[in-house]
């Protein structure tokens, strides 16, 4: 038995422990703690799995059906044991949290045998080699993940409607990913990845297949416009959940697309990565521009995760493209970024998820307006969300700044081959991208300035913000662990770079190896990164700001003083500070016509005078326009299009017979021809 079919069936028995646990054990505290470490124990096990899959450890695990098929077979390449050590990490981190932050409704018995479900069939679909393993373990996924949100039900009448959403999208998604493969496996005659890949990219199955399973993966890692679950799924689910779903569960729809793009249909057409690209640079602009003006904090994060999967896609449509154009170097740098992006952003959104879990389990409260004042009343959380954020705003050194930067370089380089201009469509599509990169890091950096300034700087808002504290240890390591992969990932980027190089061989050969003491050297596109002259940098200009403020503080101790701006007082209160919705307004004053705002502002004036005013209340508000002007109308039109067929049904039997033999004479015609 090799090491890699240990591994899988490892995971198997601790999916049966953590399942048996989770039905077994009376108690809600013990529950908690069992299942969250025998799920741990299952997430580490993936690790162990994938890593061995990575450096090219191979074995198949083999499982008999009783159905006249094929046997599933279970065997990670080098590409799938990548994605399984990215998304058993964040299940480690997701595990331990909850074990913390377990409530009622967490700690059921419901909640933890789904978390264990849900676990498991992320980390088996990457090791599927052939389609019908690949949609079992996929809708294992998609059912654990439902199950978890169902286990919440009963605390929050909104999460029934969230489910409804996510349901229906999860089984879209799946609609056209059973269709795509459906499509290769006529054209085919085979089911196994290996004779998908035969399928000549040129064909026109080819090009339907692919763009099926692009809509169907999609809509798994919240491009734009399959998105629209997100924004109301995530802010459901506790913490930790959100966590496995937004750092995990969409990396397995990339996963999805690299398949497509490197394993089974590579050298597509320019227009399979002109239309990837289009998919990304939407998604990531307009997901990064409702970001920038939710008040919701998990809102925010969930919005933002549609921005970063557009960026993912992104470089990958760029990979596509530019390899068509023969400019290989830019090619493979495009597709080293969009994994580094895909990697960076597993890290940093977990754990900018898991802050968001602690926030709540403290404050009860995720409306950032109502925030305020949490880095003193909970340091810890505090330094690993700041970290998190950093990345996720892709600011030196962290692993979010090398994946946006890797993405620049190979868009900029990507424009001339040899010193010659390349296609049209490439010299067009490249700056674009650039532009778009641009656009969406500026409103990243505001976007993540005012997550963190509004919620755990200043002065709280509310009584709920005062009363916060710290949260339990076990929450804690799930967080410093997070933020030190974060910086860790950006401070030492070379080993990584080189892991994802070997990943997507040998069909594709990035040239890249790690230079000083852990810097990227990107030989197809000459470009380096060495992320400890960043560090030098800023040593040369913090220590002696940091120096100065030290002397002067001492030299000039601080004095109280009246606030000119606070009318001679002496105490700033909470009203005199920027709330989200405040500092989000000139960003909704200049995007008008895309967020469509609604404002609502209640003037009451004093007695019966109209000069004089008593109070002003103002509520705004920014829905999701895909989802307003779009799935609204398509729905309504299908209620009315139910009622008007009701009438269909009036109960008479000579009616119902009456279309029974019609639709025989409807299929009879149709056999006959």
């Amino acid at each position: 038995m090799t090491p890699v079919e240990a591994g899988m069936l490892g995971q198997v028995a601790l999916l049966a422990a953590a399942v048996a646990s989770a039905l077994l054990v009376p108690s809600a505290r013990w529950r908690s703690r069992v299942s969250g470490i025998l799920c741990a124990l299952l997430a580490a096990a993936g690790v162990i799995t994938g890593a061995i899959a990575l450096t090219g450890g191979r074995g198949a695990l083999t499982i008999p059906t009783a159905l006249p098929m094929d046997p599933l077979v279970l065997s990670p390449d080098r590409l799938g044991g990548l994605v399984m050590v990215v998304v058993s990490v964040v299940g480690v981190l997701a595990s331990l949290f909850g074990i913390g932050s377990a409530r009622v409704a967490s700690a059921s018995r419901t909640a933890w045998a789904s978390m264990a479900v849900f676990l498991f069939g992320m980390q088996l679909v990457p090791a599927a080699t052939d389609v019908v393993s690949f949609l079992l373990f996929w809708e294992i996924m998609t059912l654990g993940s439902t199950a978890l949100l169902l286990a919440h039900h009963a605390t929050r009448g909104t999460v029934a409607s969230a489910l409804v959403w996510y349901s229906a999208m999860s089984q879209l998604s799946f609609f056209f990913v059973l269709a795509g493969f459906a499509v290769l496996a006529g054209a085919t005659g085979g089911t196994g990845f290996a004779a998908l890949a035969t399928l000549d990219p040129a064909s026109w199955q080819a090009s339907l297949a692919f763009v099926l399973l692009l809509l169907g993966f999609g809509g798994k890692a919240e491009l734009v416009p399959l998105h629209v679950w997100v924004p109301r799924v995530l802010p459901e689910a506790p913490g930790h959940v959100a966590a496995a779903m937004s750092g995990a569960m969409v990396n397995i729809g990339v996963y999805g697309a690299l398949l497509v793009c490197v394993r089974l249909l590579p050298n597509g057409p320019a227009w399979w990565g002109v239309l990837i690209m289009a998919l990304g640079a939407v998604s990531a602009l307009y997901g990064i521009l409702q970001a920038s003006v939710a008040s919701n904090l998990k809102v925010l994060l969930a919005y933002s995760t549609t921005e970063n999967m557009g960026l993912v896609f992104l470089g990958l449509g760029a990979s596509v493209l530019l390899r068509g154009d023969h400019a290989t170097g830019a090619a493979d740098a495009a597709l080293l970024a969009a994994l580094l992006l895909m990697v960076s952003h597993a890290a940093f959104k977990a754990t900018l998820f898991l802050g968001a879990g602690a926030v709540a389990r403290s404050t009860r409260e995720m409306n950032l307006d109502r925030l305020g004042g949490l880095g003193s009343r909970m340091p810890w959380t505090a330094g690993a969300f700041g970290a998190a954020a950093l990345g996720a705003a892709a600011l030196p050194v962290t692993s979010g700044f090398v994946a946006e930067w890797m993405l620049l370089q190979a868009l900029v380089h990507g424009s001339r081959v040899g010193g010659e201009v390349v296609s049209v469509t490439s010299s067009v599509a490249m700056p674009l991208a650039v532009a778009v990169i641009a656009l969406t890091a500026g409103l990243a950096l505001l976007t993540f300035v005012k997550a963190y300034g509004i919620a755990f700087l200043a002065r709280p808002r509310s009584a709920q913000a005062t009363a916060a504290r710290e949260v339990p240890l076990i929450m804690r390591i799930p967080l410093i662990i997070g933020a030190l992969l974060v910086i860790g990932l950006g401070l030492l980027p070379g080993p990584l770079t080189e892991a994802l190089a070997s990943a997507v061989g040998p069909a594709f050969t990035p040239d890249v190896r790690t230079i000083g003491l852990a810097g990227v050297d990107a030989r197809g596109i000459d470009v380096v990164l060495d992320p400890t002259t960043f560090v030098a940098l800023a040593a040369l200009v913090l220590v002696p700001v940091l120096a100065a403020i030290l002397i002067s503080a001492r030299r000039h101790p601080t004095r109280v003083s009246p606030l000119p701006w606070a009318g001679g007082g002496s105490r700033l209160r909470p009203r005199m500070q920027y709330t989200a919705t405040s500092y989000a307004e000139p960003l909704v004053r200049v995007f008008d016509d895309v967020l469509r705002p609604t404002r609502d502002v209640e003037v009451t004036h004093v007695g019966e005078s109209r000069y004089l005013v008593e109070r002003v209340h103002v509520e705004q508000s920014v829905s999701d326009v895909i989802e307003t002007r779009f799935y609204r109308p398509v729905l309504g039109l299908a209620q009315r299009f139910g009622v008007l067929a009701r009438r269909a049904q009036n109960g008479s039997i000579h009616r119902y017979l009456s279309y029974s033999f019609v639709a025989l004479l409807v299929v009879l015609i149709v056999v006959s021809l």
